[in-house]
């Protein structure tokens, strides 16, 4: 089995084993549908909005070969006009595979693309030169750039005799960079430890309570934590699989290069339990943020499953949004079909929501993403408020904060158009709906109260009008 459907297949076992106030108004149809439709472009720049940052998964699985890095250096001031602030890129070292390997079975960390080992000298997505040059383009662009960090396990390391398993395993590392040579005293089992908190698919396991590991990844002056952030100029890290090792390593690797106010940080702490990705961030003592799986799964039933109730279930994002990345799809998995709903649920709630490469440029309408990216920069302000939860009609209202208006969200999950009163943070003043999907202007009552629509499976988001 090769280390791509090694990982793929780990991954599925994974998720197989993981699975307010109403309105009184009653459910209309509505026979006079708007002529606009849902590809409305918002002109303004979303870069300029004070909201939230938004975040592009900038990869999927088996990216063309070689030239990768060059592809997401084009496609930068785009991308920065369309509001994205961060850009999270795969493994960027050598890994066992050399140029076909999407980099989740690392052999030499301080390889970007410069050493003729693995059968390449460039890494599947190019050299250390472009890599340079996106990571420029990027911060001249003021969008930040983060690395993955696969800190579980190691791949392509030579056999040798192990007297600590009574057989030859593949643990000897010599890299050419010369850096992090391993041999079997680090990985597990060895003389101070049998097993940490998970191994992956048979790959190696490291054992980040040896002095050697540590010193490698952030310890020493020379550590890949110092050389990713100062002179690599990595801006944050997404941890791989931190299932497989303890939460400490993550903080003690934050740590290592000036904390959460130095550098943001991810983990892909792959849980649906809401408490259990909270308390993976506790772990961290708060140095790191998690990927919103709690959210991901509920996402799909409220949406795919026509329970839009779901959307009431514990999520990180109410929890601690601050500490919540949420996302529709991700190199690993892509179960949610609609997707349009789920990315207009993450763009107008708490949490620092993560675009999809594919989905961005590739599967979905690329203005209608923008427009919601948009909403979340210009409106999405403040605290969440349940206005109407029923399983064919869901409707929250974000509070505002500061010059963000906040705003009002509609999903129907009926075959008609609905419409419904709801009571809004505003008072005598005008709201227009969004995305494009309604001409509606309408004139909010002293009280706050007002009537909005939302079209058949899909969704409105309405706020004050001059914006």
């Amino acid at each position: 089995m090769n280390k791509k459907t090694a990982y793929l297949s780990v991954r599925t076992a994974l998720i197989m084993g993981l699975f307010l106030s109403f309105s009184s108004c009653k459910k209309t149809g509505i026979t006079d549908l708007p002529s606009s439709g849902l590809n409305k472009q918002i002109k303004a720049d979303a870069a300029t909005g004070s909201g939230g940052d938004v975040m592009m998964q900038a990869f999927y699985w088996d990216v063309p070969q070689g030239s990768w890095w060059n592809v997401i250096n084009d496609k930068i001031p785009s991308w920065k006009a369309a509001g994205i602030g961060a850009i999270w890129l795969p493994p960027a070292t050598k890994a066992q595979g050399g140029g076909t390997s999407m980099g989740y079975d690392p052999y030499d960390y301080f390889d970007f693309g410069s050493y003729n080992q693995m059968g390449t000298t460039i890494t599947r997505f190019g050299d250390s030169t472009s890599l340079s040059k996106l990571i420029t383009t990027a911060h001249n662009n003021s969008i930040k750039v983060y690395a993955d960090m696969v800190l579980n396990h190691c791949s392509g390391g030579s056999l040798e005799a192990n007297p600590y398993t009574g057989t030859n395993t593949y643990t000897k590392y010599t890299p050419l960079s010369g850096k992090f040579n391993r041999t079997y005293v680090d990985f597990h089992p060895n003389d101070i430890e049998t097993a940490d908190e998970g191994a992956f698919a048979g790959f190696p396991d490291l054992c980040h309570k040896k002095a050697n590991v540590s010193n490698w990844i952030y310890n020493a002056s020379y550590s890949m934590s110092k050389l990713y952030k100062n002179n690599i100029h990595f801006d944050g890290f997404r941890f791989d699989y931190v299932k497989g090792y303890g939460a400490w390593v993550v903080k003690n690797f934050v740590n290592s290069v000036g904390g959460p106010g130095a550098v943001f940080a991810v983990g892909e702490e792959w849980d649906g339990n809401a408490a259990n990705l909270q308390n993976w961030v506790n772990a961290t003592e708060q140095t790191s943020s998690a990927f919103d799986f709690a959210c991901f799964y509920s996402m799909h039933e409220a949406f795919d499953n026509n329970n839009l109730t779901r959307l009431n279930d514990d999520m990180l994002l109410k929890r601690n949004a601050a500490k919540a990345v949420t996302f529709v799809a991700n190199h690993d998995t892509d179960i949610t079909s609609n997707k349009y709903s789920a990315y207009a649920y993450i763009m107008t709630h708490e949490g620092y929501p993560c675009v999809f490469y594919k989905d961005y440029e590739n599967l979905l309408d690329k203005n209608r993403l923008t427009n919601l990216i948009w909403i979340h920069k210009m409106l999405a302000g403040g605290t969440t408020t349940n206005l109407f939860s029923a399983s064919d009609q869901y409707i929250d209202r974000r509070n505002g904060y500061n010059e963000m208006p906040g705003l009002i969200v509609y999903f129907n999950g009926t075959d008609n158009w609905q419409q419904q009163w709801v009571t809004s943070n505003w008072a005598n003043q005008k709201i227009k709906e969004y995305t494009g999907i309604s001409n509606w202007v309408q004139t909010v009552a002293a009280d706050g109260r007002v009537l909005i629509q939302a079209p058949p499976h899909a969704y409105s988001i309405w706020s004050v009008t001059g914006l």
